[in-house]
């Protein structure tokens, strides 16, 4: 396996900080995205359509969060595997 670009959180569910430079990429480029669609102004004419926008663009970075992350996701509560 290559190496992960987000590590697991120790308490709860899901990928924490990102690992490598690859997640740090992905965090910037939907930061970026997400500030692009939120300075477009759809966000005071029609929040729904902001929204709809903003979305996907979070879906893609939850699933390649989960994709490339060093283990599974699962409820931790901070023990060790």
């Amino acid at each position: 396996m290559s190496k992960p670009w987000f590590r697991v959180k120790k308490y709860g569910y899901g990928a924490g900080l990102p690992y490598g430079w690859q997640g740090w990429t992905v965090i910037v480029l939907y930061a970026v995205a997400v500030t692009c669609v939120a300075l477009s102004g759809t966000s005071e004419d029609h929040p729904w359509r902001y929204l709809a926008m903003v979305a996907p663009l979070t879906a893609i970075v939850v699933f390649v969060a989960w994709a490339k992350s060093d283990r599974p996701w699962r409820w931790r509560n901070g023990e060790e595997d």
